[in-house]
């Protein structure tokens, strides 16, 4: 038996969680299109083999400014320890690779081995793709290099199977059939977060944040869930919310059926709104979303 951990990494938007999600093989981390998407770090337990490769999910690195930022690129930073491989992502479209660059050196001091996965392959012209590989490594402590989509799988089974040969000989540190650390009422809440983000992409996805109220299993198997929904002022509850409460409908329909298809139940789901217009200065909710709150800068 083999096990061992890989910590993904990498600028916002640059495709982790999507990469995740593929290699666990189911969702275990929200997606879309906004940057700063993750908030936490997350564990997708991944089968291979003899091996468990335990990847490990990360906000996006960046120069953080406020409260929730700075605690989000802690979170990632923090992750890094321990690991025993550190996969750099970086976004073939990207338009600079200055700030994945920047990232690998100082990732360097932590003496970790780096592997460098260029991601969104699909949609960069193969041309670009030498010049672009020939970049990033020069001079650079990169020991392998894959170019990979996420989205469409390529290039993610030779990346699989690699990982399984470098983890350490170990006994698995989760069951085979389980899949994330996250408990399913905190991943109940990431998929309701991820369908707001969805559907109001332009409006308030950052003055958002989703917690798990209520969770009631019953005989028959179904599940009832109630969340409140707090954003920062009145203006964004009514946004939220739509015209005779359709919005908020919808955001509702979608999550639940996500979580119908995961938890292979069928799903009651109630969304309080709540507004708290200094969420993001209570250290509660930094305890909800598994982030350490810094009182002092």
């Amino acid at each position: 038996m083999k096990c061992g951990f890989v910590t993904i990494v990498g600028v916002p938007n640059a495709g982790k969680s999507t990469l995740v999600n593929q290699l666990v093989g189911s969702k275990v981390s929200i997606v879309s299109s906004k940057v700063q998407t993750t908030r936490r770090r997350i564990l997708g337990v991944a089968m291979y083999e003899d091996s468990q490769i335990i990847l490990v999910d990360t906000p996006g690195i960046f120069e953080p400014k406020k409260r929730l930022e700075k605690a989000m690129v802690a979170a990632a930073w923090s992750a890094i320890e321990g690991t025993d491989i550190l996969l750099v992502i970086a976004d073939a479209t990207a338009s600079s690779q200055e700030s994945t660059l920047a990232l690998i050196d100082k990732l360097k001091a932590s003496n970790i081995p780096i592997w460098l996965v260029i991601n969104k392959i699909d949609k960069c012209p193969r041309a670009e793709l030498l010049p672009l590989i020939s970049r990033m490594t020069h001079e650079k402590p990169i020991q392998k290099t894959y170019l990979i989509s996420a989205l469409t799988r390529d290039g993610l089974s030779a990346l699989l199977s690699d990982l399984s040969q470098v983890m350490p000989t170990a006994p698995w540190h989760f069951p085979e059939d389980q899949l994330s650390d996250l408990p399913q009422r905190l991943l109940a809440a990431e998929i309701t977060r991820e369908k707001i983000f969805q559907f109001l992409h332009q409006e308030l996805p950052y003055s958002v944040t989703v917690e798990g109220e209520k969770w009631e299993n019953f005989a028959n198997g179904d599940i009832k869930i109630s969340q409140v929904i707090y954003v920062m002022r009145e203006s964004q509850r009514r946004i939220l919310l739509g015209k005779s409460g359709q919005q908020i409908k919808k955001i509702g329909e979608a999550a639940r059926r996500d979580l119908q298809e995961i938890l292979g139940a069928r799903v009651h789901l109630f969304l309080h709104v709540q507004v708290a217009k200094d969420w993001t200065e209570k250290r509660h909710h930094y305890e909800e979303m598994g982030l350490e709150f810094k009182t002092s800068e």
